[in-house]
């Protein structure tokens, strides 16, 4: 009878692993048995975490993956529910994409190790994390990775990642601030009772102390400091274990290492009674440090607060009305499509949709930044978010969920916060060979004062340590551009990318669009001129029924003309952005549009009327058909308020200003004189205003292109830096790099001289954090700064840049009401310009 053969054990953790599995890890090369789904997911991920070490090095089985992960699997498994990850997960390309909170966070370093482990991860194309917002925006293909992995991959590491949500964004936002001031208090409240010792025992130096006083001083400041390092200097520490447990140096390690250096050197001579103790030190630098960390979270969060009020203007509940009128009361999240409101002054409209009954006004501030109320009745639109604030409206419901336009706003915020700018790509480097180089730098002046003095290695080193910890330098950049992305926030202008910042702050050229950007966007039919015997109500109702489908200007003046007279309907229509729309009318098929278009659809020359009409300066649609030339529409559309003042400003400035429009010569050479702008192209389409933005930046300069239409997104998309009206169409909105909701061009003048004054500060920052360290090295180095005045120094710094910083929301108030806005929010999105 042969022997039993027992069964392999599991490489994790030891079990008999089941016949008929195939769970298993590739080690050195080699396939390794595991037992469960349990095991297999954790030995992944230490494999797959660089730190493989472990299994050859440990000294026992390893807790079953059974023990280990099902509580953690079973809670992030839910994330990948269909249902649960419709309103957290977006999907375009066939990728999947979701903003994710990150907890623990404390520096840097933490942000690099985040995106390397999640860049690593199979399936994910694209990672950035924002320090400064504790948000990562992740990319990946749904076919070759999960929601849950992501998030258990950054739980590998000792991070805790939870899909975005604005309420529990704002309560790890508190617990943070709660646990950072009560770690502070403590340092602070124990570490003035060690420097009033550390006053007695320096005295004592000077004029002579008695042992027995000299010994309870010390054994008290140890009793004292003990509780400061081992819970308010607890982050430090967590924060250099991850560093180091992944392999790299973190702005955490030097910190930790010159704080336990300094403790621990201090308890020989404590024991001894003889020699120097540093737990003044100690103290001194754990609450100064988190005095400069509260302040920089300070700034983060005024920074971010309009904006995340925003996320919350959707009301949790919504008033649905039945088919026989019947009020009822559902979750806001649970309307769809058709669904017909009811909603109350003072309450706020639950998702996007059209006015079907009633007359009242919608306070868009918060949506908008425009503080006056916007009148709305029947037929028009209003956005999710906007309050009530007169009469009872009824609502059809058009758009909820991710397709509303408060949706869009946030994932353009999202976008926004996760982008790094250069200048903080570069300094997040810098900083992080930087930490290199101070630790190297630590180890030769500790050899180098072995040699002269070995008594004085333990505080020169501690000196070296502490005063040249990075923190000014990773604090120069991201608080900045978040302190001024909250001021132009408060001015009505939304920056949506990180890049967008350096790219006002140094356009050499600014190009503009016409219609909707340097003008009102509010065009009026001022005259209607007719051929072939057609009268005026025929023109407009073939015109209004073409433009029926757009929500470009023009169609809204002619649907303005038309009035509420009957109208045919267009079939099979045809929009050429910036040239025109074809379509048939009552079986006749008709072309409107620039006198160009229609000639050219037609095959026919434009008529000398027509011409003569065009060299007045108005714009000029044109209708006509297979019957003949029908008539012109004369339109004007005013400057905006403040076109004039803005176009000045740039100049005086030295930026190049450019009018780049799909109107007719005349018509945009009288807008021209009337801003002030010298440089005029006019009749340009889609392809030609994309054209030209190349053929601006070919000689080097960068490129700023403001418009609103969607035959601007090509060019908006184009240019180095983009600005979209946010009273224009969403595809516009989408591709540029910050929108002006407010409509104010005060603002976007505002915008480009503040961004200008946010590059000084960033590179003021900079400097000081730089001369601070070439200063403070050598003289750390050469033995002339203690322990205590290093971490002044080194808190000292980072204070004066994040208050350097802080003057950029100062100076960016400006008197505005506080509001975060919302692209296309203000009238409807357009069609074609």
């Amino acid at each position: 009878m042969s022997a039993a053969i027992d069964p392999p054990s599991c490489f994790h953790c030891g079990l008999p692993v089941p016949a008929g599995t195939s769970w298993s890890v590739v080690f050195d090369g080699a396939p390794r048995a595991l037992c469960c789904a349990g095991c297999e997911a954790v030995a992944r991920t230490i494999v797959e975490a660089g730190l493989a070490g472990y299994y050859r090095f440990r000294t026992a089985p390893a807790p079953t993956g059974r023990e280990v992960v099902p509580a953690v699997l079973a809670e992030l498994s839910v994330w990948d529910h269909p249902a649960v990850a419709q309103t957290l997960v977006r999907s375009a390309d066939g990728l999947r994409e979701t903003s994710l909170l990150l907890e623990d966070l404390s520096c840097a370093a933490c942000v690099w190790l985040t995106e390397q482990r999640l860049r690593r991860l199979e399936g994910v194309r694209a990672v950035s994390v924002n320090f400064a917002t504790r948000r990562a925006t992740v990319r990946w293909d749904p076919g070759r990775q999960d929601l849950s992995g992501i998030l258990g991959a950054v739980a590998a590491i000792g991070y805790r990642a939870h899909p975005y949500d604005p309420r529990r964004a704002q309560e790890l936002v508190e617990r943070e601030r709660r646990d950072r001031l009560l770690r502070f208090l403590v340092a602070g409240a124990l570490g003035m009772q060690v420097m009033t010792l550390a006053e007695a025992l320096y005295a004592g130096d000077w004029f002579g102390i008695e042992p027995e006083f000299e010994s309870f001083f010390r054994w008290t400041s140890l009793v004292l400091t003990t509780p400061v390092l081992l819970f308010s200097a607890r982050p430090f520490f967590a924060g250099a274990w991850r560093d180091l447990r992944a392999r790299r140096v973190g702005m955490d390690v030097p910190v930790a290492l010159g704080l336990l250096l300094a403790f621990l050197g201090s308890i020989p001579a404590t024991l001894g009674g003889g020699g120097e103790v540093y737990y003044d030190s100690v103290v001194m630098f754990v609450f100064l440090l988190l005095g400069a960390r509260l302040l920089e979270a300070s700034a983060r969060v005024r920074a971010a607060r309009e904006q995340e009020g925003l996320a919350r203007a959707v009301p949790a509940l919504a008033r649905r009305l039945g088919g026989d009128g019947e009020e009822e009361q559902v979750a806001a999240a649970g309307l769809v499509a058709g669904d017909l409101v009811l909603v109350l002054p003072g309450e706020a409209v639950p998702a996007d949709g059209v006015v079907t009954a009633g007359v009242s006004s919608l306070d868009e501030a918060l949506l908008t930044g425009e503080s006056r109320p916007v009148p709305k009745r029947a037929g028009e639109r209003v956005v999710g978010g906007a309050v009530n604030v007169e009469s009872p409206l009824e609502v059809q419901v058009t758009a909820v969920g991710g397709e509303t336009v408060l949706a869009g706003l946030l994932r353009l915020i999202e976008s926004a916060r996760g982008a790094k700018p250069a200048l903080a790509r570069a300094a997040d480097r810098a900083a992080r060979w930087f930490v290199a180089a101070v630790l190297a730098v630590a180890a030769g002046v500790a050899f180098a004062w072995w040699q002269v003095d070995p008594s004085r290695v333990l505080p020169v080193v501690v000196s070296v340590l502490v005063v040249t910890c990075p923190c000014a330098l990773s604090l120069a950049t991201p608080v900045a551009f978040a302190v001024a992305g909250g001021a132009l926030a408060r001015r009505g202008l939304l920056v949506t990318r990180g890049e967008a910042m350096e790219g006002l702050a140094r356009a050499d050229v600014v190009v503009f669009d016409k219609t909707g950007t340097l003008t009102e966007g509010r065009l009026r039919v001022e005259r209607v001129v007719t051929f072939g015997g057609a009268s005026r109500e025929e023109v407009l109702a073939a015109a209004a029924a073409l433009e029926a489908g757009s929500e470009h200007p023009i169609a809204r003046a002619v649907a303005a003309a038309c009035g509420s007279a009957a109208r045919a309907r267009a079939e099979e229509v045809r929009n050429s952005p910036g040239r025109g729309i074809t379509g048939s009318v009552a079986g006749e098929r008709l072309v409107l549009g620039s006198p160009a278009f229609v000639a050219g659809e037609l095959a026919t020359p434009v008529p000398a009327e027509i011409e003569r009409l065009a060299r007045e300066g108005h714009t000029l649609v044109a209708l006509a058909g297979g019957s003949g030339w029908r008539g012109a529409l004369l339109l004007d559309d005013a400057p905006r308020e403040g076109a004039g003042e803005l176009v000045a400003a740039l100049r005086c400035d030295g930026r190049r200003v450019v009018l780049l429009t799909g109107d007719l010569p005349e018509v945009a050479a009288r807008l021209a004189a009337a801003v002030g702008i010298d440089e005029v192209e006019a009749g340009a389409t889609p392809e030609r205003k994309l054209a030209r933005i190349a053929e601006l930046g070919s000689g080097g300069l960068t490129v700023a292109m403001v418009g609103d239409g969607v035959n601007d997104a090509a060019a908006l998309g184009a240019a180095p830096v983009a600005v979209a009206m946010g009273d224009g169409a969403y595809l516009a909105a989408s591709v540029a790099d910050a929108v002006l909701t407010s409509g104010r061009l005060a603002d976007l003048s505002f915008a480009f001289r503040h961004a200008a004054r946010t590059l000084r500060v960033v590179r003021q920052n900079l400097a000081l954090a730089l001369l601070y360290n070439l200063a403070a090295i050598p003289l750390a180095a050469a033995g002339q700064v203690p322990p205590w005045l290093a971490a002044v120094g080194m808190s000292a710094s980072s204070a004066l840049v994040v208050l350097n910083a802080v003057r950029l929301r100062a100076r960016g108030d400006g008197g505005r009401p506080v509001a975060a806005p919302v692209p296309g929010a203000a009238s409807l999105p357009a069609a074609a310009a």
